[in-house]
């Protein structure tokens, strides 16, 4: 009697026909149970900033990663939200980890959104930022830098922990602002030459040697 066996693919089978976009993106020796705690939380508050910058930000990330050829790694909306409830700060964080796959595909969407957004984000951080300085006004009065930052709060709210000790550390506005437009100018660094590869290698300072 034939029995048919059916083999899930792995992570090291998937690595083997990982699309292109993610050979540039070094192999770093992580930890056996995956991304370390910071890198997951970085990724998560960064594509938390696209979201903010971005109405339905959601269903761009999942057109990218189509566009990319992800989609072995994140086949539609749970997987991707699955992924990003590997924040510890989630309010429906998820016990597993990252697997250093799936944190490159969602580093190459980040910064794939993030270029495609690089005159907002100059904007709102060379242009609204300093204007809202200059005036000596609080950043509520300053438009379109008001929107993402309200946008944000709201994203931050109503999907972080309010029982995680960094998120209550983040319970004013004014932090919460400085978070955000913190995320910006990361955002903005992700645009340069060789963004990603250094955005990447920042998400490790300190967990590998």
């Amino acid at each position: 009697m034939n029995v048919a066996v059916i083999v899930m693919p792995s992570e090291i089978s998937l690595a083997k026909s990982s699309p292109l976009i993610l050979d540039s993106l070094s192999d770093l020796p992580l930890p056996e149970n995956g991304c370390p705690r910071r890198a997951r939380l970085q990724i998560d508050l960064m594509l938390l900033a696209i979201e903010a910058l971005y109405l339905g930000g959601a269903e761009e990330m999942l057109l990218v990663s189509k566009e990319l050829e992800l989609e072995g790694i994140i086949k539609h909306r749970v997987a991707l939200w699955l992924l990003r409830n590997t924040n510890p700060l989630r309010r429906f964080s998820q016990r597993r980890s990252m697997t250093l796959l799936e944190a490159k595909a969602l580093v190459a969407i980040a910064c794939n959104l993030a270029r495609r957004l690089t005159v907002k984000i100059r904007q709102l951080l060379l242009v609204d930022y300093q204007l809202m300085s200059q005036k000596d006004r609080p950043s509520e009065q300053e438009l379109p830098l008001a929107e993402y930052l309200e946008r944000f709060r709201a994203h931050f709210r109503a999907r972080m922990n309010p029982r995680r000790s960094l998120v209550v550390a983040y319970g004013s506005d004014e932090k919460l602002n400085e978070l955000a437009l913190n995320l910006l100018a990361k955002l903005l660094f992700c645009t340069g030459t060789s963004g990603m590869q250094r955005l990447w290698n920042s998400l490790f300072d300190g967990d590998v040697k």
